[in-house]
C-alpha cells in the first residue's frame, strides 16, 4: 500500500507524522509519498520540496507568492498522478492541498482522496464544506461536533481525536532541569512567547509582542521569557528579537520546546493550534493577533462565532482573552498577562476550560494517530 501525504505548516507535520506512525502499525510495509516537514521525515517521508515553502496565511499574504504556489500545485498533483498511490491525504493548508486534490484527480479520475482536519465551517464560511466535497471523499476531524457538518456536505467523516492529547509532556525533572540550565529561578516568573509557525505571523506579530512584554517586565522585573520555535522561522526569530529590551531564550529542539512549556508560568501567544498545547500543559495564556487590513475585514464579515481561541471553543466558555486585528495592541495585552501573574481565580479558570477541553477532545482514549490511521484503512 502506498499513500501521498500532504503538509504545509507546522501543525500539519504534527498530524502527519502521528498519521504515519499508526499506519507503521496497523499496516506494516507501507510506503509514503510527498510533502511534509521535519516530523514526517523522521517517520520516513522523504519530502518532495520543504514544506515551508507552503506556510503562508492570509489573502495579501499569499498574493506575492502566488506563481511559486501555484507552479507548486501543478508539479504536486503530477507527483501524485504520476506515483499513482491508494490514496490522497492532505493535511489541513485548504488553500493549496485541495487545490492539488482537484488536479490530481483530473490528471488521475478515481483517485481516492482524504483531508484531514475539518474545515471550520462552524466559525466561518460555512459554504467550504460543500466546495471540498467534489474533490474529497472522506475527512478525518479534530473535534467530536464536525462529522454532521461534513457529512451533510456529501462526504463521509470520523471524528479521530486532537493529537495533542498524546503528545508527550516534560515532567517536573526536566522542567527542573530547563530552569537551572538557563538560571531561571524555581519561583521566578517565566513567559512563554509564541508568535506563531509562519514567517509573516512572527514578522506583524514581533513588534506588539516585545512591547506588551516589556510592559509586563516593568511590573514583573524578575520576568524571563522564553521563545519556542520551530524549523523554517526559527533564524527570523533569532534576528528580530536580538535588539529587544527584554532578551529571550530562543529554544527549537523539541525536549527544549516541551520542558519550556511544562516549565512556564503564563504565554503569550498568536491564535492557533498551540492553544491546545498550552492548555495540555496547564499553562494560563493570552491570545493576540494582528492581520493585514484587508485579510481582518473579511474574516470579521465571515465570522460566525466571537471567538478564535479553540480552548474556548471546545470547552464552551471565554475564559482565555482574546487580542485580535486592531484589538491588538500592547497595552491591554500587558494588562491582561499582568491579571494572569496576580490572579488565582483567572488562572484557574482557564485551567478548568483547559481540563473540559482536553477530556473532549479524547484524552484517555486510544492515541489520535493510531484512530487516524484505523479511519484511513477502514474507509479504503
Amino acid at each position: 500500500m502506498k499513500l501521498f501525504l500532504i503538509a504545509g505548516e507546522a501543525s500539519g507535520d504534527a498530524l502527519g507524522a502521528a498519521l504515519m506512525a499508526g499506519l507503521k502499525v496497523l499496516a506494516p510495509g507501507i510506503a509514503f509519498e510527498g510533502i511534509g516537514g521535519a516530523r514526517m521525515e523522521a517517520e520516513g517521508l522523504e519530502s518532495r520540496f520543504p514544506m515551508e515553502e507552503l506556510s503562508v496565511m492570509g489573502l495579501v499574504e499569499i498574493l506575492p507568492k502566488y506563481r511559486q504556489l501555484k507552479r507548486r500545485i501543478a508539479e504536486t498533483a503530477a507527483a501524485v498522478a504520476e506515483t499513482a498511490p491508494d490514496a490522497l491525504v492532505t493535511i489541513d493548508s485548504p488553500d493549496f492541498c485541495l487545490r492539488v486534490a482537484a488536479a490530481a484527480l483530473a490528471l488521475r479520475p478515481g483517485l481516492r482522496t482524504m483531508h484531514y482536519v475539518a474545515p471550520t465551517v462552524w466559525a466561518w464560511r460555512p459554504g467550504r464544506a460543500a466546495k471540498m466535497a467534489p474533490v474529497i471523499d472522506h475527512v478525518l476531524a479534530l473535534f467530536p461536533f464536525e462529522p454532521p457538518y461534513m457529512e451533510a456536505a456529501g462526504m463521509s467523516c470520523d471524528f479521530v481525536g486532537h493529537p495533542v492529547v498524546a503528545e508527550p509532556l516534560a515532567g517536573p525533572a526536566e522542567t527542573a532541569a530547563f530552569r537551572a540550565a538557563h538560571m531561571i529561578g524555581p519561583d521566578q516568573p517565566l513567559l512563554l512567547c509564541l508568535p506563531g509557525s509562519r514567517r509573516s505571523e512572527v514578522t506583524r506579530l514581533a513588534p506588539p509582542f516585545e512591547e506588551a512584554i516589556t510592559r509586563l517586565r516593568d511590573r514583573e522585573p524578575a520576568l524571563r521569557v522564553v521563545i519556542p520555535t520551530v524549523r523554517g522561522v526559527g533564524d527570523l526569530v533569532r534576528g528580530i528579537v536580538a535588539g529587544w529590551k527584554v532578551a529571550p531564550l530562543v529554544v527549537e529542539a523539541a525536549a527544549d520546546r516541551r520542558a519550556a512549556f511544562a516549565a512556564a508560568d503564563v504565554a503569550l501567544a498568536a491564535s492557533g493550534t498551540v492553544s491546545l498545547e498550552l492548555a495540555a500543559n496547564r499553562v494560563p495564556m493570552v491570545i493576540a493577533h494582528d492581520f493585514n487590513w484587508l485579510t481582518w475585514q473579511m474574516m470579521k464579515r465571515a465570522a460566525l462565532i466571537d471567538t478564535v481561541t479553540l480552548v474556548n471553543i471546545v470547552s464552551e466558555t471565554r475564559a482565555i482573552p482574546e487580542f485580535l486585528g486592531p484589538a491588538c495592541r500592547p497595552g491591554p495585552i500587558a494588562e491582561a498577562l499582568a491579571r494572569l501573574v496576580d490572579d488565582a481565580d483567572a488562572r484557574a479558570a482557564q485551567v478548568t476550560a483547559m481540563a473540559t477541553t482536553l477530556e473532549r477532545l479524547g484524552q484517555g482514549g486510544e492515541a489520535p494517530g493510531l484512530r487516524a490511521a484505523r479511519s484511513v484503512l477502514a474507509h479504503l
